[in-house]
């Protein structure tokens, strides 16, 4: 089982690649979620890191495979920008995906 990339960015995949993950630069809504099918039927990949930026995006498909599927895990990683997650991001998700108010 492998890592698989999709970033907006040429360095953040760059550093990736270092690392041994491959990966695709991709910018809008359709390429991602064309990436995030890619990988969900290729059966070798285990993990795929998405950059935030992209993963707002395609949010409601992301979701929709991390809810109702156990492969790939999607894991959401902080862009060049830094963090744009609001400070109640994880109890939102956890209160959206299986209703219990923290």
């Amino acid at each position: 089982m492998r890592f698989f990339l999709i970033s907006d960015n040429v360095d953040t995949l760059v550093g990736m690649r270092l690392a041994g993950i491959e990966g695709i630069v991709v910018h809008e809504a359709p390429e991602v979620r064309a990436a995030l099918q890619k990988a969900y039927h290729d059966e070798t990949i285990a993990v795929v890191l998405i950059t935030e930026r992209l993963l707002t995006l395609c949010s409601e498909y992301a979701y929709d495979l991390k809810l109702n599927h156990a492969r790939p895990l999607i894991v959401e990683i902080p862009d060049r920008h830094g963090n744009g997650r609001t400070k109640d991001a994880i109890t939102r998700y956890v209160r959206e995906s299986i209703g219990v108010k923290i």
